[in-house]
């Protein structure tokens, strides 16, 4: 058995097999973490290796809770088992829920805690090749104009976030301003 995550089996939460959970698109658990740096959003390109979306861009960093571990701790972890990063301390901004077909007979059934951290002096980075293959900060305005033009570069779930739920995850001054 691989890494246990929190999802819903005949309405109970039991912990469950990551990648079984992927297979029958079982409802679980799931945390989102977007760093941002004034009107810019640190994005990523997921490892070749990771076993679903593969080379895709996705938001800063996002995983699925331990079975006893806290949104909140598992987002300040993924961000350091990621990026190296330490120091941000993410606020929580929305619950969501979404499906998505990501490919290779998986499906994302997720309910999502999503977190924004405010980035305000140097970052250091230092991306796990096991997981990030390339790291970059975009403009929000950037952002969305690339996902139009090559949806087939982004992860379902970022194009999800930012179709669905920007007003929710970066508040209206940042969606505001990139629209001026």
């Amino acid at each position: 058995m691989g890494i246990l995550i929190p999802a819903w089996v005949d309405g109970a939460l039991v912990p469950v097999d990551k990648l079984e959970a992927h297979e029958k698109g079982l409802k679980h658990k799931a945390v989102s973490v977007f760093a941002v740096r004034g009107m810019d959003i640190l994005i990523q390109r997921r490892a070749l290796g990771k076993y679903h979306t593969p080379g895709l861009w996705a938001n800063t960093c996002c995983t699925h809770p331990d079975w006893d571990e806290s949104a909140s701790a598992c987002a300040v972890r993924r961000l350091r088992e990621e990026l190296g990063i330490t120091g941000l301390y993410p606020e929580y901004r929305h619950r969501l829920e979404y499906h998505a077909d990501v490919g290779h007979n998986m499906v994302e059934n997720e309910v999502v805690d999503v977190f924004l951290a405010h980035v305000r002096g140097p970052l250091d980075l230092n991306p796990n090749p096991d997981e990030v293959m390339e790291i970059r900060w975009i403009g929000y305005h950037d952002l969305l104009a690339e996902v139009k033009r090559y949806p087939e570069k982004f992860t379902p779930w970022l194009k999800i976030y930012l179709h669905h739920h920007a007003d929710t995850i970066f508040g209206p001054d940042l969606i505001i301003s990139a629209k001026a």
